[in-house]
């Protein structure tokens, strides 16, 4: 009897965390279905107007699929915190955070109505929070686990990168600052930063442009180095996840005849047809 809690403790951690069974990859699948699902209703009520100008109908109908999306949502953060082996701990983790704070809103307004009804503001708060459910679809994407490893191993890398281009962006506001003047618009030094940021990643917006030749000079200076912002951390980036491709394939050994290079979905060696230990165990 002492066994059957955590039995069934580990059987909702299988269905709720574990992908590599086809009842938690469902699972995933309709949570994030139903997470998308919610979004997407968000955008549709917001386009229709505010709370004041929504027919009694509307306004029920709106209720009630937030009702029935916040209480799917409870249902299984309250699972998740049960499954997961230290509750605490998935409370005050990046998903445990998300997953709290796409559920509360619909709270907050039971427990303060004056706020739905005196502060339209807070209305509109909500509807922003409720979109972080968006964020929730970032579970169900595998992949984005190598992005991340290769953001990590990258970082020193990026950390130079963009320390540089800050510093570029600060002397180049300084310099059209001095440049151009209030005159051409560069009213301050934060104005001028603006700028500079807004030029180097080739946006453009056209509320601010330089007059004199030598500010344009600048600008063209600026413009050349954008293109290098998006392209420097993009290699840098495609590289650490090369590398930690052909590292899990290095990592798959044929156990018979130790041959390296398997990808990660084999299961029998391609060259003597000997099973293959599966990636984890590896």
């Amino acid at each position: 009897m002492s066994n059957q809690p955590l039995s069934l403790r580990q059987t909702l951690f299988h269905h709720l965390f574990d992908q590599q069974t086809r009842s938690g990859r469902r699972f995933e699948a309709l949570c994030g279905l139903l997470a998308l699902l919610s979004v997407i209703t968000i955008f549709i009520e917001s386009s229709m107007g505010s709370q004041l100008t929504f027919t009694p109908q509307e306004w029920r109908l709106f209720i009630w699929i937030e009702v029935g999306f916040t209480l799917i949502f409870t249902l299984e953060y309250l699972l998740r915190v049960i499954a997961w082996p230290n509750p605490v701990q998935y409370v005050f983790s990046f998903w445990g955070v998300i997953d709290l704070a796409t559920i509360l809103p619909l709270y907050v307004l039971w427990l303060w109505p004056e706020l739905a009804i005196h502060y339209f503001f807070a209305w509109r708060a909500m509807r922003a929070i409720r979109v972080l459910r968006i964020l929730k679809l970032l579970r169900y994407m595998p992949a984005l686990h190598s992005l991340w490893r290769a953001v990590i191993n990258a970082r020193h890398q990026l950390i130079l990168f963009y320390a540089f281009v800050g510093i570029v962006m600060v002397s180049a506001g300084a310099l059209m600052y001095a440049i151009e003047g209030e005159t051409s618009g560069f009213t301050s030094l934060g104005v001028a930063v603006y700028w500079a940021v807004v030029t180097v990643t080739t946006v453009g917006y056209g509320d601010i442009t330089p007059h004199t030749v030598a500010g344009r000079f600048v600008a063209s200076i600026l413009i050349l180095i954008g293109y290098s912002v998006i392209a420097i951390p993009t290699g840098i980036l495609t590289a650490q996840m090369s590398s930690d491709i052909q590292q899990k394939k290095n990592v798959r050994r044929c156990p018979r005849c130790h041959l390296h290079g398997h990808n990660a979905e084999a299961h029998y060696c391609m060259r003597c047809g000997e099973r293959l230990s599966q990636a984890d165990e590896a």
